[in-house]
């Protein structure tokens, strides 16, 4: 047995050899691979399988796990929302080490948003082509740069011997459907996926993301009254009656930011956006319009959930809709019709946090910052729904992705599998 400083010692050389045992051109290949595998949200099965495959040639225990998302949908009460349709959550888990102990999970998602227009792309968004150090494509940096980062981890411990040695469990998992609300992470945990701890390789440029906001996507129908064009005094048009709901919506935003005091969440300025991104309405440019339909996007303060959003987001419409002489006997509707994201926070002195950082500063030679952040992710169903303490530290950075010519760069996704290589050998030690 050793013990104090010689087994603190011997923790710390393992790490390293950990994190040394990284192998940059393995973790390149593997994102070229995943990236140029398109994987547009709700059809994420072709990268699945590349995922699988990935996780055998490794030496990973490997299990798929296969859920309906329509059963999901309808018997869960945490059924995060869905903006894309689906007919599978193909959800693949790479396991080393020995269950039964303590376990850290890492994890993923394999879905990307579409390309969009690509005429405004100067690359192949599917080449995975890398220029000055950076690779580029249709979800580099959201988040198949982190994926890759999870893949580097796992062949590192099985290259060092570490897999073998470990005093627990590391359950690695790449779930779809996150970016339209997170079915594939609530399919996973549903089916047992949870831990004692857990980090998500999102990108945050290398810092330590431990809260988030979150978001609901809504639709407002409003009502009108058609009109000929030439006695448009005669009608009440529907788009004037959106415009004064926006303005309510603008004002609810203002107050709500405002009231924010903690300082991870003002730093950010305005950490719950509030947006309308669609509009629909008219049938004739000559005829007063009587419906308009609206979808945005509500934010979710720090420690609401996203029942909470609603009913004030509901209330802010019925108010604005109570002092209109026309809407108070014609009310719009509303509705939630997309993702369902919750806030979620782990404190910033718990000793997960606590620990990736100094992982990290040993493997990049700085402490990472903890941050909060104003958009939804994973790491809320993690925390709120399986109990487990996440957090979100990856390479890239948010602002590239889901933009043209996304990218992520090398260096960083390096340096993010050796991190968390040296961090998943502090936790889980040695059995010997």
């Amino acid at each position: 047995m050793l013990a104090g400083a010689a087994l603190r010692a011997a923790g710390a050389g393992a790490a390293r050899d950990a994190a040394g045992a990284v192998d940059a051109g393995w973790v390149v290949k593997d994102l070229e691979r995943l990236v140029r595998t398109p994987s547009v949200t709700g059809d994420e099965r072709a990268v699945a399988d590349l995922v699988a495959g990935i996780l055998g040639e490794i030496g990973c225990r490997v299990e798929r796990i296969e859920t309906d998302p329509a059963e999901l949908s309808g018997r869960d009460p945490d059924w995060p929302g869905q903006e894309m349709p689906r007919t599978d959550l193909p959800v693949v888990v790479g396991r080393l080490g020995w269950p039964g102990g303590r376990r850290l999970l890492l994890v993923g998602h394999t879905d990307v948003v579409p390309v969009g227009d690509r005429a405004t792309w100067s690359v192949d968004p599917w080449g995975a082509g890398i220029r000055d150090g950076r690779l580029y494509g249709r979800g580099a940096v959201d988040m198949k740069g982190g994926c890759a980062s999870i893949l580097g981890v796992l062949r590192a411990l099985v290259d060092s011997g570490a897999a073998a040695a470990l005093d627990g469990e590391l359950v690695a998992a790449f779930v779809p459907s996150e970016e339209d609300g997170g079915q594939g992470m609530l399919a996973a945990i549903r089916a047992g996926i949870t831990g004692d701890m857990a980090v998500i390789t999102e990108p945050t440029d290398l810092e330590i993301v431990v809260a988030h906001a979150g978001a609901i996507t809504f639709r407002l129908t409003v009502p009108g009254r058609a009109a000929h064009a030439s006695m448009r005094r005669e009608g009440v048009s529907a788009l004037d009656k959106l415009g004064l709901l926006i303005r309510a919506l603008e004002a609810d935003e203002t107050e709500r930011n405002q009231a924010e005091t903690d300082p991870l969440m003002t730093a950010l300025g305005l950490p719950y956006p509030t947006i309308v991104g669609m509009v629909r309405g008219g049938d004739w440019a000559s005829t007063v319009m009587d419906r308009a339909i609206a979808d945005g996007r509500y934010g979710v303060a720090l420690g609401e959930s996203w029942r909470e959003a609603e009913a004030r987001l509901r209330a802010v419409i019925a108010e604005a809709a109570a002092h209109d002489e026309f809407l108070r006997d014609h009310p719009p509707a509303v509705e939630i019709v997309g993702g369902r994201f919750s806030s979620a926070r782990v404190p910033s002195d718990h000793p997960l946090p606590r620990s990736l950082a100094a992982a990290a500063e040993v493997t990049l030679g700085r402490r990472p910052a903890f941050r909060g952040e104003p958009y939804g992710a994973d790491m809320r169903l993690l925390v709120n729904e399986g109990r487990t303490p996440t957090v979100i530290f990856g390479p890239g950075h948010v602002a590239v992705a889901h933009s043209a010519d996304e990218h992520v760069p090398l260096a960083d996704v390096v340096a993010c599998a050796r991190t968390l290589a040296a961090w998943v050998v502090r936790e889980l030690g040695s059995r010997s």
